[in-house]
């Protein structure tokens, strides 16, 4: 029988939150000022520090690894 237990991406960051003082306002408020100048421009992506930020209409939607692709091949969004 298996015990795995599937964690969600937001059990780990409340986990680093609460567990070990993540200050998630100030990475937030840091991702933003990253993210500024290509939102300000009309960007969908930035790389900046070794990530790609993925931005929609001013809000950064996601994190990438830095040559991973903004937008899938077929044009879709997700």
């Amino acid at each position: 029988m298996n015990h795995t237990v599937r964690v969600t991406d937001h059990a780990i960051l409340r986990y680093l939150e609460r567990a070990h003082g993540l200050d998630v306002d100030a990475v937030r408020r840091h991702v933003s000022g990253l993210a500024a100048t290509a939102n300000e421009l009309g960007a969908i992506g930035v790389v900046v520090e070794n990530v790609k930020l993925r931005l929609e209409t001013g809000v950064c939607t996601s994190v990438l690894k830095p040559r991973w692709p903004t937008r899938r091949p077929d044009g879709g969004d997700r």
